[in-house]
């Protein structure tokens, strides 16, 4: 097969920049002045102020990078922001006047801003750029440093080895209030409970002493200091969901919910020097002042976008999964969520799904004659394919008529789909982990393979394949430890039974059949270079012959 080249697409996108709202939606990381009077926020990718009372937003940025975080100083006569203007996300600053952004840090990693010094000289940032020799925590991405670089630029200082978002200093700098990192989790995740949730600390820096203030199970977070600095807001799921609680730095095991919220999450709190509070709630920005109840700013943003309304593009890059079609004349592949297929001889593409839901796990049926997939759709994901539907059409590259079905539809989460090699029946992973078969003529589900004796860690990470003669799937499992799995050979009727091929103790999977069916290979680790000291091995590829 000749080398595939992606040469494709016309893209429509139908929600450009250029019109005016009555009230935006989905402004993020509202900001609001030290004076209480002016907001600021990130909204598609540029900074907006506004006045507290509400109205209509200024645009602080027009770039084409995406620029979000903005802190003030305590004059409130700049903006510190993070930028990917050039490549990375950086550290910038703005008149809030408007004017040219400058330029402040220019690591090969993220920085991200939380504030201002006291005295409005440095900004604490967080990045992953060096970890002292003495921290003992993971040394993982995620899990940043703490620093300060000049407001004009220059030289950095590391503040703190461990992690430390949301940080702000105290008036005289003596203490640095905080957001601890502890583990991997998704910093959008709700509802959880475990050992890496956050908590709210202060650092004595003279002292170098960290205190904790919150003990709660679940999150606690970006916390900010009042005026007098005798208490501190932060939001809390102690609640149900993220609402902003107060406490006392005398008695910080006792504290006092302020907002009531119950469908969604409170976000991005601030304060002013008057204690008015500023946070957003599904997409839109409220006040709060003292006990009064949290008022809603109204806002519209009326600007002309740096885009095109409809955008023509060539691209050689950006497909994230692909399969070949039985006669090896065309590809399906995913790019930016849809679902295309492309001929390997020539240069035409097609455009197989045009939905706002994101398309994955896409494959070609045993006779070329369908492409198969899931999508994420009337609020979970389904299994759907789409047909050639005229018969003198062998190619859906060059089909003048397409037909979407239902496979599967469900309140689970179905995906990652697969034909049997007869075409009659398309397996799937029903809620990550139970390996499940529906017959396509009748539309009766058998279970294959339970979730009792497997576990998904992150999206993606299961494998299964048919056998070629339909009647059996190599899948792997993890039975008895969450990062150690074995192969399985799987009966495909349902009936429950399977044989564990590998047992090794080491990490076996991804196993594949081969020689027709009388053989597999499968990555392991069991022999591969190791890091006991930390995490990671090397893998190499194993072979099992099942005839004599």
């Amino acid at each position: 097969m000749k080398q595939f080249v992606l040469l494709f697409l016309s893209m429509i996108f139908l929600a450009p920049l250029s019109y005016a709202q009555d009230e935006a939606l989905w402004m993020r990381y509202s900001s609001i002045s030290p004076d209480g009077n002016t907001i600021v926020f990130s909204y598609k990718g540029d900074l907006f102020k506004v006045a507290t009372s509400g109205g209509k937003a200024v645009a602080l940025t027009s770039h084409e990078g995406y620029e979000f975080m903005p802190v003030w100083s305590h004059d409130g006569q700049q903006i510190a922001f993070a930028s990917d203007r050039n490549g990375n996300f950086d550290i910038y600053t703005i008149p809030i006047s408007g004017g040219q952004a400058t330029r402040i840090t220019s690591f090969s990693r993220n920085e991200y801003p939380w504030s201002f010094s006291p005295d409005n000289k440095n900004i604490l940032f967080t990045s992953v750029i060096m970890d002292q020799a003495s921290n003992l925590m993971f040394p993982r991405g995620n899990l940043s440093e703490l620093y300060s670089v000049p407001a004009s630029g220059g030289r950095i200082s590391q503040i703190l080895s461990s992690s430390a978002d949301m940080a702000s200093y105290t008036a005289d700098g003596s203490k640095v209030l905080y957001q601890d990192v502890k583990g991997l989790e998704n910093t959008w995740r709700k509802h959880h409970t475990s050992s890496v949730t956050k908590d709210i600390w202060t650092y004595d820096v003279k002292a170098n002493k960290h205190t904790r203030l919150t003990t709660f199970k679940g999150e606690d977070r970006n916390p900010v200091f009042s005026k007098d600095e005798s208490e501190v807001f932060y939001l809390s799921e102690e609640s149900g969901t993220l609402n902003i609680h107060k406490l006392s730095t005398g008695t910080p095991n006792q504290n006092t919910q302020l907002t009531k919220f119950k469908t969604h999450p409170v976000r991005f709190l601030t304060i002013a020097d008057d204690n008015t509070l500023c946070f957003g709630y599904n997409g839109e920005i409220y006040t709060k002042k003292g006990d009064a109840e949290p008022v809603k700013v109204s806002i519209t943003v009326g600007v002309d976008g740096l885009d095109n309304d409809i955008e023509f593009l060539k691209m050689s890059s950006g497909a994230t999964e692909m399969n070949v079609s039985p006669n090896g004349k065309e590809i399906a592949f995913i790019a930016r969520g849809e679902v295309f297929v492309t001929s390997v001889d020539y240069g035409t593409t097609k455009q197989i799904t045009k939905t706002p839901e994101q398309e994955r796990s896409v494959s070609f049926s045993p006779d070329g004659k369908a492409v198969l997939y899931a999508s994420e759709r009337n609020n979970s994901w389904n299994l759907y394919q789409t047909k050639l539907v005229k018969d003198t059409e062998t190619s859906f590259a060059n089909a003048t008529l397409l037909k979407e079905e239902v496979v599967f539809e469900a309140e689970e989460e179905s995906f990652q789909p697969a034909f049997s090699p007869d075409g009659k029946e398309v397996a799937f992973l029903s809620e990550r982990v139970v390996l499940k078969v529906i017959t396509l003529s009748n539309k009766n589900v058998r279970t294959v393979f339970e979730n009792a004796i497997t576990y998904s860690y992150s999206d993606g990470d299961q494998w299964y394949e048919w056998s070629p003669d339909g009647k059996w799937f190599l899948m792997h499992y993890a039975d008895s430890h969450l990062f150690r799995s074995n192969v399985a050979l799987v009966d495909a009727t349902g009936n429950g039974k399977f044989t564990n091929l590998t047992q090794s103790g080491y990490d076996d999977y991804t196993p594949r059949w081969a020689m027709g069916g009388k053989a597999m290979i499968w990555f392991s680790d069991k022999q591969g270079m190791r890091n006991h000291g930390s995490w990671g091995s090397t893998s190499d590829v194993y072979g099992m012959f099942f005839t004599q």
